[in-house]
């Protein structure tokens, strides 16, 4: 099986660094180690409330890493302005309410064909990759595709929610999705809520190339540093591959 890629969300570093509102500690500051780490990727989520990662940041990031930015942003003009500035490897369009915690769901493609057909062609015609967070349903796929995404992110947030009587359907919904995704043509990825008990299972999945992980990684690295869980989560990774 081909290996797997992991992006590292570096969102709640700034969380750490804006309860205090100084500047320590950097989101910046975390992208050598990530790489030195063996990580593919640095995800950042550029939200409307700017309740983490701030404009200044995206640019930090983008201008001192080599690894591929991958920067998720609500379909607003504002947002769309901000990456076809920045140039980020890709885009992840998310579904965004200044109400919730975090990420509650997928993007409902399916209800905005149009409206998404519209955001996205700027950020392809900037050479900007474009990825749409959604459940793995089929019906959001096909609408994936339609709008012209290169990228679809299968939200595994109720696998890792689910309790043990609906892991294995949660579970084999995302096999099914990926396998989908893969009969059209559209590259697939998962994310949120990841865990070192859970991901291996998702790391199976061979359509999946690339799981992006961030609040547990930078939950662990408070106790056992940042290089080392994620040197973890990857050879757990590596493990579901073999």
């Amino acid at each position: 099986m081909n290996n797997i890629r992991l992006g590292v969300n570096i969102d709640h570093i700034a969380t750490i660094r804006n309860a205090r509102g100084g500047i320590h500690p950097a989101p910046v500051s975390s992208l050598n180690i990530i790489e030195q780490a063996g990580a593919d990727g640095i995800t950042v989520h550029l939200r409307e409330d700017r309740r983490h990662i701030k404009d200044s940041d995206v640019f930090k990031i983008k201008e001192n890493t080599s690894l591929p930015l991958n920067l998720e942003i609500a379909a607003t003009s504002e947002m769309r302005d901000i990456a076809i500035e920045v140039k980020p490897n890709a885009c992840c369009i998310v579904p965004e309410k200044r109400e919730e915690i975090t990420t509650e769901g997928g993007l409902d493609v399916a209800s905005s064909l149009d409206s998404l057909k519209e955001f996205c062609l700027p950020l392809k015609e900037n050479g900007i990759r474009v990825s749409l967070f959604i459940d793995a349903e089929e019906e959001q796929i096909l609408a994936s595709k339609e709008v012209g995404a290169d990228i679809i992110e299968l939200h595994t947030g109720s696998y890792c929610n689910a309790g043990a009587d609906s892991v294995e359907s949660e579970l084999k919904r995302i096999k099914n999705g990926a396998e989908i995704a893969g009969k059209v043509g559209i590259e697939c990825h998962a994310g949120h809520g990841l865990t070192y008990n859970n991901v291996k299972p998702i790391a199976a999945i061979s359509n999946i190339i690339e799981l992006n992980i961030g609040h547990f990684l930078i939950g662990e690295s408070i106790f056992y540093g940042l290089e080392s869980s994620i040197k973890k989560m990857l050879k757990l990774m590596g493990e579901a591959r073999e």
